[in-house]
C-alpha cells in the first residue's frame, strides 16, 4: 500500500521535497529502483544510490522504495524526516 502525505498534513505534494537514501549494506544491486525511477537512482559500484539526495515529490520514488526486494531504498520528508516509503 502506497503511503503518501494526507491533504492538510503539510505542503501540497508538488511543493514537497523528499530525501532519498539507499542502505548500501542491504542493497544487492538488482536495479529495480533504477528501472522504476531512472532519473532518481543509478547503479554505481554494483549498488544503487540516489542521483540527488533531495528531490521534488514524485510517485516514482515511492514506488521504487516499495518495490525494492531488499527494502534498501528509503524516502523521507526532507523537513520532518518522516519515512514515507517503504512502510515502517
Amino acid at each position: 500500500m502506497r503511503r503518501v502525505p494526507r491533504p492538510g498534513a503539510g505542503p501540497p505534494v508538488n511543493e514537497q521535497r523528499w530525501a532519498l537514501s539507499v542502505e548500501r549494506t542491504q542493497c544487492q544491486g538488482s536495479g529495480v529502483c533504477v528501472s522504476i525511477a531512472p532519473g532518481h537512482f543509478e547503479l554505481r559500484g554494483g549498488r544503487a544510490q540516489p542521483v540527488r539526495p533531495l528531490v521534488e515529490a514524485d510517485e516514482a520514488v515511492l514506488e521504487a522504495a516499495e518495490t525494492c526486494p531488499m527494502e534498501a531504498v528509503f524516502v523521507r520528508e526532507s523537513t520532518s524526516g518522516r519515512q514515507l516509503a517503504p512502510p515502517e
